[in-house]
């Protein structure tokens, strides 16, 4: 099962841009423990941002599917940019 076809193809540019937030974040010294739940944090609000820039939000209905819409894509893209992190340093293991 691939994680890609469940995320949202506008949404997809979203992983190699949070890989990239996360070298930022590691380098800035934050304990690498915070470091996947800062991504979906910026993950679920980018999400939110395309959601809410590309949505007719009408109603009561329109603003929870738009939120559901944002955290299922967020946690998504920070759960796939996060495994391609891994699979990079996993590949530099000599074990």
């Amino acid at each position: 099962m691939n994680i890609l076809n469940f995320i949202k193809p506008e949404l997809v540019i979203l992983v190699p841009v949070l890989y990239l937030i996360g070298i930022g974040i590691k380098k800035s010294k934050a304990p690498d423990k915070y470091i996947p739940a800062i991504l979906g944090c910026i993950s679920v609000l980018l999400c939110l941002l395309w959601v809410m820039a590309t949505s007719e939000i009408d109603t009561l209905k329109d603003v929870l599917y738009a939120l559901f819409t944002a955290v299922t894509q967020g946690i998504l893209t920070a759960g796939a940019g996060v495994y391609i992190n891994q699979l990079y340093i996993q590949s530099k293991k000599d074990e």
